[in-house]
């Protein structure tokens, strides 16, 4: 399998599901929006872009099965695996808000070892394939040089459906808020994943996400030189619904300000 040829193959395939979710936004209405659980909306955007994705996918590579967030019903295989979101950030989509993106990660059993994360809107396609680097739009990229959290810009994701650490969340963020140079919440966890690869953030930290919100932008983070962790400093992140990804530098003093207040917790 040549890594770099599939990658290759699976950015055009997601430029193209990211003009049509782009092309849709002017089409949506009220009563096409959704709720698959609280405050989770979808829209015949994200089923039909699955769709496609799906049928395309399947003839890249025939013998991978499927993780996938609207039909959570396909098969999985023994080894391969597409990790698919078709739309990331529905809810900064249905509201006209201009960033959202497709998502698509390979993995071989539990290694990703390609990923590529389209926001349309920019245009900005960012890939990574396991020992061949990070890209955006085909330029390699790299984590920022940024070595304390005094001058770092973080992201962040704010709980929607599971309030369980709240607390623990809200102490966090208001140390942050006084000890960082700012918190941004885009609303897109793989956008803000990719941000981290190219040195727009120095960090980026959020609890109950999905595999499908952060398969493909782990890998990118990694091969650009950045470092990406559960809560506790560990590798149970694609799955195990808490990530820390950073630039590297800044990671073992996050873990420490996060350990702090979400220690008892863990």
């Amino acid at each position: 399998m040549n890594l770099k040829t599939l990658t290759t193959q699976v950015a055009h395939l997601s430029k193209a599901i990211g003009h049509f979710i782009k092309n849709e936004v002017d089409s949506i209405s009220e009563k096409d929006i959704r709720f698959k659980g609280l405050h989770d909306l979808v829209t015949y955007v994200d089923k039909e872009s699955e769709k496609r994705i799906i049928d395309e996918l399947s003839k890249i590579l025939p013998e991978a099965g499927f993780i996938a967030e609207e039909e959570q019903q396909l098969e999985r295989a023994e080894r391969f695996n597409w990790i698919v979101d078709p739309l990331d950030g529905t809810t900064n989509f249905v509201h006209g808000i201009p960033l959202y993106s497709v998502s698509i990660a390979l993995s071989d059993k539990d290694e990703i070892i390609s990923g590529v994360i389209y926001e349309a809107n920019r245009d900005e396609c960012f890939t990574a394939w396991k020992n061949g680097g990070s890209y955006l739009n085909g330029k390699k990229i790299q984590v920022s040089s940024i070595e304390t959290l005094n001058n770092s810009l973080l992201a962040t994701g704010f709980p929607y459906y599971d309030y369980s650490l709240m607390s623990p969340y809200l102490g966090l963020f208001e140390d942050l808020m006084k000890t960082t140079q700012g918190i941004r919440r885009l609303g897109s966890a793989a956008v803000d994943l990719a941000y981290v690869a190219c040195g727009r953030f120095e960090a980026f930290y959020e609890y109950g996400l999905h595999p499908w919100d952060v398969a493909a932008g782990t890998l990118i983070v990694d091969e650009a030189g950045g470092k990406v962790s559960d809560f506790k400093g560990g590798n149970d992140f694609v799955f195990g619904r808490q990530i820390v990804a950073s630039n590297l530098l800044v990671h073992d003093e996050f873990l420490s300000k996060l350990n702090s207040f979400f220690g008892e917790y863990l």
